[in-house]
């Protein structure tokens, strides 16, 4: 299938989102052409799997760490599917039936960042790491946390932490970015253009970092990243990772609108377990914060 035929609109300023999508003068007259996510469908062997945990769940002969490790699975599926909610409960529950859970607490500290609740975040992921030092992902959801959370300092360490354990990762690489850029945009520039040497350009996300550095146009990139997709899902995979990159590099040059849209759709993609789905609805929030404080 040709999905770079896919779903392609071309629109002009506000129409589509009711705010302005120009990305600078050049773009002032003309149409752009981008692609817009088909919501991924919801992940029918989630659905399975919540059933027959559901079943058996009702088991009473279930020990507490049997049934501390169903519930997060269970959890697992629930975030897959996008019920957070439920989620969230069922990973309270895995923590409190088995406390050295260390997956259970790295889980709901996620969720916990979501809702932009600090301190309950820094104390799950705290006791993950504590309970696992080497659950790496919890590093990288500790050092989020804390850039939201405005830590830059101790963000970086994290994110300096899990980069330096998978430095050909374009993903890690721009986390570090995002949180260096927090304290001296020129000098994280600089550390990124050296991370881009180690950085594997056979992975398609190396282009996300080389359009960053300007090495790249938006066009090449929006053009490049369908290269090579095999289905709908990869596509949305993709879309969630490129779209929320591409809003955080807009939002940072004071282009709100296009920002905003941007990351609009990221959560159309559906793609609810990658952490890009995860903190646009942040980001969607500190936009429209900002616009009101810039209003006031």
């Amino acid at each position: 299938m040709n999905f770079r035929n896919l779903l392609i609109l071309s629109f002009l300023t506000a129409p589509l989102f009711g705010c302005s999508i120009h990305a600078g003068n050049a773009m002032n007259s003309k149409v752009e052409s981008i692609l817009i996510p088909e919501p991924q469908p919801a992940n029918f062997r989630s659905q399975l799997a919540i059933a027959r945990y559901n079943q058996i769940l009702e088991q009473s002969s279930l020990s507490n760490d049997e049934r501390a490790e169903l519930m997060f699975s269970r959890g697992t599926h629930y975030d897959n599917v996008g019920l957070a909610g439920l989620a969230q409960y069922d990973f309270g529950m895995a923590r409190q039936l088995k406390p050295d859970l260390a997956e259970a607490h790295n889980a709901i500290g996620i969720h916990y960042t979501q809702q932009m609740d600090f301190i309950e975040a820094y104390e799950s992921f705290d006791s993950a790491l504590e309970i696992n030092p080497e659950l790496d992902f919890a590093v990288l959801n500790r050092g989020i946390a804390l850039y939201y959370g405005k830590r830059t300092d101790l963000a970086i360490t994290d994110l300096n932490r899990f980069y330096s354990q998978d430095d050909d990762n374009p993903f890690a690489a721009l986390w570090l970015f995002l949180a260096q850029r927090e304290l001296d945009e020129k000098t994280a520039i600089e550390q990124l253009k050296l991370n881009r040497k180690r950085l594997d350009n056979g992975n398609w996300a190396t282009i996300i970092v080389d359009f960053y550095l300007g090495n790249i146009t938006r066009n090449k990139l929006l053009n490049d990243f369908v290269l090579e997709v095999k289905n709908l899902n990869e596509l949305n995979q993709r879309m969630c990772e490129v779209y929320f990159y591409m809003g955080k590099y807009y939002g940072n040059k004071g282009q709100r609108g296009l920002a905003l849209n941007y990351f609009k759709m990221v959560l159309s993609t559906n793609i609810y377990e990658y952490v890009e789905h995860r903190y646009s609805r942040i980001e969607i929030d500190l936009l429209r914060k900002q616009k009101k404080v810039n209003n006031s």
